[in-house]
């Protein structure tokens, strides 16, 4: 099973970058929206997943450095899933980074 995001949609507007990116099957959320300025995550918002807790990620990780942010989630199990929201945001970034 592929636990790797993919990048569907990138531009930048006023300085901002604005990524959509297509999580793994593994994972509940389908997608996430994703802002970018410099060096900042200014926003991210999942379509699907438990809304409860992508809602928290999202807020907790908004105004972060980017790297901060992958450090602190990227590796976060679901249920024994190999991946999970946290986890899709943090290959996201790295993508976004790349």
């Amino acid at each position: 099973m592929a636990y790797e995001p993919m990048i569907i949609s990138d531009r930048t507007e006023g300085g901002i970058r604005k990524l959509t990116v297509q999580t793994s099957s593994a994972v509940c959320a389908q997608a996430i929206q994703i802002e970018i300025e410099g060096d900042v995550l200014r926003s991210a918002s999942f379509l699907g997943g438990c809304h409860g807790n992508t809602q928290g990620v999202a807020a907790l990780s908004r105004g972060m450095k980017v790297s901060e942010v992958i450090e602190r989630i990227e590796g976060i199990n679901c249920h024994g899933k190999g991946t999970s929201c946290p986890d899709q945001l943090a290959k996201a970034l790295k993508l976004a980074i790349r």
